[in-house]
């Protein structure tokens, strides 16, 4: 009976450590093994190194004493070298500062695609294959928007990357990135895609492409790989509070770079899409006012003068709903489907005004800088209305003050406990709209004010610092 119980608990045993094993096994053909993909493509990641002849004041102040530190101290070659003494210490001196990034051979004959940031400035870039030769590079063009730069050496039969397309990434699809992290050559990092479209702080024109990809200083301008081998982003950026990685790394989607690279290799520069709107992402609240079930598009807050939105029809308080077939979850999406269009081609709109869907045709312009603008004056008159505000028309005087040349609407001059402080109105706003009624006089802003629906929301056009948005406002219910 013992024998028996005994071989009981070993086979129990043993059927627990054969799935323990299966269960590793599975686990382990899960993962994705990169090892072919290094060996096919890492001769076509280059090392990028850069030399910028730099001039530096001398000595930073002249009567400065150094002081008497222990030898082999730090410090000593830090006040040498800022106040040392001897002949010559005041004139300016002269350096060659040196940075390091990465970059990819798009083409058997030499052409190298890289981050605007890693050559900009430089004096001379070296490009260090694998093989370790060693050439250096002309500068093709560069686009400082987008981030990206074209190279060329003097060289043929080299190995390429093999290009690849963003449309069919997923988030958390494995990707590699090769490059060369602080001067590491063609090291070899792999994450997941953590998200697709990011739009980070003033850069309107990249949809950035969100990893967790271990990304270092002299990553910059490497290819990220997806399992196929294809090139799918450019390493560009990362966010840290340490100046290393963190476990977020963006990249430029590879449709983007290589459009621009094509102008750049046939012009020397990059045109982008202009629309000529000023946009506000959709919030709840807005999305309520407007009849909408939930908040998506891009709602129009200006539309400039003379642009192609103005000839197209286009008007404050649109929803911009679909670009082109494309729907857009947030506004950020507009800037960067109309930034990538073609000068002059005409671009499809639907578009939500008052309630109903519309589809508009827009010619799409080319993104320039000039917005001037034009006004009429207005005699100053005050109310204050229901909403715990008091405004004013906009005068000659306070125009002036402001800076409101070509602003229609009526002046915040004060706000009181209520409906509008609630709302985030703010003294000195200029109140443009209210519920998609344009007001430019205090009589005008006191008909729509009295209009307002009791503990309705509405939607309200303000103009602040340079800058036009709506705000949701909570109507008072009594």
């Amino acid at each position: 009976m013992k024998a028996l119980l005994l071989n009981n608990r070993l086979t129990s045993l043993s059927l627990i450590v054969l799935l323990w094993l299966t269960a590793a096994a599975v686990q382990a053909q899960s993962l994705p093994d990169f090892t072919n993909l290094v060996e096919t493509y890492s001769p076509s990641v280059v090392n990028i190194s850069t030399k910028q002849h730099k001039t530096v004041p001398g000595r930073l102040n002249r009567d400065f004493q150094i002081p008497d530190l222990p030898e082999g101290s730090p410090l000593n070659e830090f006040f040498r070298h800022f106040f040392g003494e001897g002949q010559g210490q005041d004139e300016p001196r002269e350096y060659d500062a040196r940075s390091l990034g990465s970059g990819f051979i798009i083409s058997d004959d030499g052409y190298i695609m890289t981050n605007f940031h890693v050559v900009n400035g430089a004096d001379e870039i070296l490009v260090r294959l694998s093989d370790r030769r060693e050439f250096i590079a002309k500068v093709i063009g560069m686009d400082k928007t987008s981030d990206i730069a074209l190279l060329k050496i003097d060289a043929t039969e080299l190995p390429k990357v093999k290009i690849g397309t963003t449309y069919n990434l997923k988030v958390g699809e494995w990707v590699l990135a090769i490059g060369s992290p602080f001067g590491f050559d063609h090291s070899v990092t792999a994450g997941i895609v953590s998200a697709k479209g990011r739009s980070l702080p003033n850069e309107n024109y990249v949809p950035f492409i969100q990893t967790d990809v271990a990304i270092n200083p002299g990553n910059s301008g490497g290819p990220l790989f997806n399992l196929e081998g294809e090139v799918v982003g450019i390493n560009s950026q990362i966010y840290s509070r340490t100046g290393g990685f963190m476990g977020l790394s963006f990249a430029i989607p590879i449709e983007l770079a290589m459009n621009v690279v094509d102008q750049l290799r046939t012009s020397g520069e990059v045109k982008r899409g202009w629309l000529g709107v000023m946009i506000q992402d959709v919030t709840r609240e807005l999305a309520k006012s407007f009849g909408m079930q939930y908040p998506y598009g891009a709602l129009i807050a200006k539309v400039v003068p003379g642009s192609p939105s103005e000839k197209a029809g286009l008007e404050v308080g649109d929803v911009i709903l679909k670009y082109n077939g494309t729907k857009l979850e947030s506004s950020s999406m507009l800037q960067h489907l109309v930034g990538a269009s073609r000068i002059d081609k005409p671009a499809e709109l639907e578009i939500l005004r008052n309630g109903e869907r519309k589809t508009v045709k827009v010619n799409i312009g080319e993104l320039k800088n000039d917005m001037a603008q034009g006004g009429m004056e207005e005699p100053a008159q005050e109310s204050l209305s229901r909403l715990g505000m008091s405004v004013v028309e906009l005068d000659k005087e306070i125009r002036s003050l402001y800076k409101l040349d070509g602003i229609k609407g009526v002046f915040v001059q004060s706000v009181n406990n209520g409906a509008a402080k609630n709302a985030g109105i703010e003294p000195g706003d200029v109140i443009q709209m209210i519920n998609r009624v344009r007001v430019s006089t205090v009589k005008e802003f006191d008909e729509a004010v009295k209009d307002l629906p009791k503990g309705s929301t509405v939607a309200v056009l303000i103009h602040r610092r340079n800058g036009a948005r709506f705000i949701p406002l909570q109507v008072p219910k009594e």
